[in-house]
Order: C-alpha cells, then sequence, then structure tokens
C-alpha cells in the first residue's frame, strides 16, 4: 500500500487517513463505544493507520475513545492529537487558548492516560495562542521529544511566518490546516512554508464538511447537536449554501467522468496537490471509509483539475465565523 512521510520524521501513513472528532462531537451525537471501537478496528483492518484526535474533542472523550480501540494493537497505528484550547468542564464552553508548557504538561500526561499509550506519534499546538511568542511553545513541546512522550511536532492553522520561526526552534513535522477543493487560502502563504521547511501539510476537511461528498440537497438541515447549523458554519448559511450546493455539481459532472463518487474527486484533488499532503477525512460509516479510501484509485486530467481549480473562487462563505478567524492563519 502507498505511504507517504510526515515531513522527515520517519514516520510513514496511508495518504488517507481518519479524523475522528465527528466520532464524539460536533457532527451530531456521539457514536457509543462498541460501535465507535468497531469502526476504528474496521479502519485498521482496511488499511488506515493515521488516526487523528485532540484533548478538546468530547473533552477527552474522543481520545478515550481512541485508547479504547488502540491500546492492544498500538503498533499498527499511529496517533496525532492536539492541545492548546481550554474549555469550562462543566459547560464545555471554549475560554481560551494555552499554549503554556504548564497546560502542555497537564494536557500531555491527559492524552497520554486516556489514550492508553506511552507516546503519541504526532503532538500539535491545535491553535497558536496569541499571547505568547510561539518559540516559547515550540520550545516547550520539544521537551516532550526528548522526553520520548512525543514522537514528533506540529502545528494547526499557522501562518507562513509561525512555520518558520517554529522550525527554528524545533523540527515540524506537519501543518494542519483545512485545505479541499472549496478551502485554498493557504496556497498563498502557509502551504510554500511547509514545503520550505520539509514538514507535511495534513488535510483537515477535506471533504468541505461533507458539501463536497454530493450527498446533500438543498433541503437538508443540521440535527441540533451538529455545528454546522446556525451561524457556527457560514457556508452552510441560508443562501450560501444553497449557492456552494450549485458548485458541488461540478464535482459530480467530474466524478460521472471518472467513474467515482465525488468525494472521491475531492480527496484525489488534495492528494495530487503534492506527495507531502495527507489527508484524514472524517466519518462515522464504515461504507463511507471504504469509499475514502477508493480515492487513492482515482486519476483527474488536466482539465478535470483546472475546472475543479475554479470553484474556490466562487465559494460562499468564510471557513469559520470572523469571531473565530484571528488564529487561522497565525
Amino acid at each position: 500500500m502507498q505511504t507517504r512521510e510526515i515531513g522527515h520524521s520517519g514516520i510513514f501513513v496511508n495518504p488517507i487517513g481518519l479524523g475522528c472528532m465527528g466520532l464524539s462531537e460536533f457532527y451530531g451525537p456521539a457514536v457509543n463505544t462498541r460501535d465507535g471501537v468497531a469502526l476504528l478496528h474496521a479502519a485498521i483492518d482496511a488499511g488506515v493507520n493515521h488516526f487523528d484526535t485532540a484533548q478538546l474533542y468530547g473533552m477527552g472523550a474522543n481520545e478515550r475513545l481512541l485508547g479504547e480501540a488502540f491500546h492492544d494493537r498500538r503498533d499498527k497505528v499511529v496517533i496525532a492529537t492536539k492541545f492548546g484550547p481550554v474549555r469550562d468542564k462543566e459547560t464545555g464552553a471554549f475560554l481560551d487558548v494555552d499554549g503554556s508548557e504548564a497546560n502542555m504538561r497537564s494536557a500531555i500526561e491527559e492524552s497520554l492516560q486516556f489514550l492508553r499509550t506511552d507516546h503519541v506519534d504526532l503532538y500539535y499546538l491545535h491553535r497558536i495562542d496569541l499571547k505568547r511568542p510561539i518559540e516559547e511553545t515550540v520550545g516547550a513541546m520539544a521537551k516532550l521529544v526528548e522526553e520520548g512522550k512525543v514522537r514528533a511536532l506540529g502545528l494547526s492553522e499557522a501562518s507562513a511566518e509561525t512555520l518558520r520561526r517554529a522550525n527554528a526552534v524545533h523540527p515540524i513535522s506537519a501543518l494542519q490546516s483545512e485545505y479541499s477543493i472549496f478551502s485554498r487560502d493557504i496556497e498563498d502563504g502557509p502551504l510554500p512554508a511547509v514545503r520550505e521547511i520539509g514538514a507535511s501539510l495534513v488535510a483537515y476537511s477535506p471533504l468541505g464538511r461533507g458539501l463536497l461528498t454530493g450527498r446533500y440537497s438543498q433541503d437538508y438541515k443540521p440535527a441540533e447537536n451538529d455545528f454546522r447549523q446556525g451561524a457556527h458554519q457560514p457556508r452552510f448559511a441560508e443562501g450560501a449554501f444553497e449557492a456552494n450546493l450549485a458548485l458541488v455539481e461540478e464535482v459530480k459532472t467530474v466524478a460521472g467522468e471518472v467513474g467515482a463518487h465525488p468525494s472521491q474527486v475531492a480527496l484525489a484533488w488534495v492528494l495530487a496537490r503534492g506527495e507531502d499532503i495527507l489527508s484524514i477525512p472524517g466519518t462515522t460509516k464504515l461504507a463511507n471509509l471504504e469509499i475514502n479510501l477508493g480515492a487513492g484509485a482515482v486519476s483527474l486530467s488536466e482539465a478535470q483539475t483546472e475546472r475543479l481549480d475554479r470553484l474556490a473562487d466562487d465559494v460562499k462563505g468564510g471557513r469559520y465565523p470572523e469571531a473565530r478567524m484571528a488564529n487561522i492563519n497565525a
């Protein structure tokens, strides 16, 4: 099976991993433990070895789920997790981003406990702490590598300047950022910097939070506990959603031409942008996971790629509400 290295870390993974957030929060009800473990085991059997989680997903529930699934097959998986955002333990409300060493120490010990492992393969700062120099946070994270608790370091949603400054302190193996046919803003700065420092891009939401699967119709309504409702996701707001669905028709047309699912076309487009790009689409269903993995066999022509390239310019709505954009590409 084809693999790609995460930066120069010596860690090799399937280019199509699994983003695990939706198993515990944000995309509707959390799956129960039995079903979640079954999906994660099936993912391994299907060839997935890169699993992405974070401290904030389900306030530890997601890491606990991965710990339950992987504690007896740790050698088969690459586990990435993240720290930084702080939530109220009672309400779940987001309070701040804390990149201090004290918070990092607390977070990594909790993550190791929940994941039931003695090390994390890839450890990210989930969002940039705008209150302190990135050198301070990465310097603290580097200690975890020295201590054997972490194998490689990453940043999420960092600017080109932040990446370069961080890499000067310790090698940064990965930048995790949203990247898809609909979201290409990182091509103007962060992505070139990723290549400059020899890191990898780990593309989250490569399916446009579901839009690029081609499964939605005009009458789609997110569930009450799905963060795509209301003002949380501008591209799903009234007016923008309908306009963006119209753009998906081009993805579906290309899919028909190559005999593939729209989601496979979307993932193939992302992976074709460079050998230094990995993807972590999320799903709670085995059938969708199997479809996603089939993207590795999809090849797009230059003309088809050019047609898809043009769509981002016409997407309506930002990646996040304006209030949450301060530490995106920060």
